[in-house]
C-alpha cells in the first residue's frame, strides 16, 4: 500500500497530496531560496511530479517564476509556501514544513557554494545541483 501524506497552507485554504516516497530530502542554500523563504536556508522534499496533487484551493494559488527553473506557489490568502514546480525536472519541490507528518530526513545540500550558513552535519555538500539535472555534480568541502 502506498503512502499518501496531507499538507497545507498557513491558513488551510489551500490543500495538497503527496504519494509514496520522496525522490530526495535536503536543503537548499542557493540566493533565491533564502530571499522566498525568508530564512539563511531552505528545506525542501522532492516527489515526483505525478505524487503531488493541490485537493484544495489550487484557484488561491499564486504564483512567480523569476529564472525559469523555479515556479514558486504560495496561498494568495495567508501568503503560506506551498511548493515549487521545476518545468526542466521530473519533480516537484514540497516545502518540507508542507506536509509535518513526511519524517525530514534530508541527504543532500544544494548551491552550497552559495551558503551563508555553514552545516557542518556530514551530509554531502553540492556546488550546485548534481550532474544528472544539469548541475555540475561537483562537491564542496564542509
Amino acid at each position: 500500500m502506498t503512502e499518501t501524506h496531507k499538507g497545507s497552507c498557513f491558513c488551510g485554504a489551500v490543500e495538497i497530496e503527496v504519494e509514496g516516497a520522496p525522490a530526495e530530502m535536503g536543503y537548499c542554500h542557493c540566493r533565491s531560496c533564502r530571499s522566498w523563504s525568508g530564512g539563511p536556508v531552505a528545506a525542501f522534499i522532492l516527489y515526483p511530479k505525478d505524487k503531488v496533487r493541490v485537493t484544495k484551493g489550487e484557484d488561491r494559488l499564486g504564483g512567480f517564476n523569476k529564472n525559469g527553473f523555479s515556479d514558486r506557489r504560495w496561498c494568495t490568502g495567508c501568503g503560506g509556501h506551498v511548493l515549487v514546480y521545476h518545468p526542466s525536472l521530473p519533480v516537484t519541490d514540497v516545502h518540507a514544513a508542507t506536509v509535518p507528518s513526511v519524517p525530514f530526513r534530508p541527504a543532500v545540500h544544494l548551491n552550497y557554494a552559495e551558503t551563508v550558513l555553514p552545516m557542518k552535519d556530514g551530509l554531502p555538500k553540492m556546488r550546485d545541483f548534481p550532474a544528472e539535472i544539469g548541475g555540475s555534480g561537483e562537491t564542496v568541502a564542509e
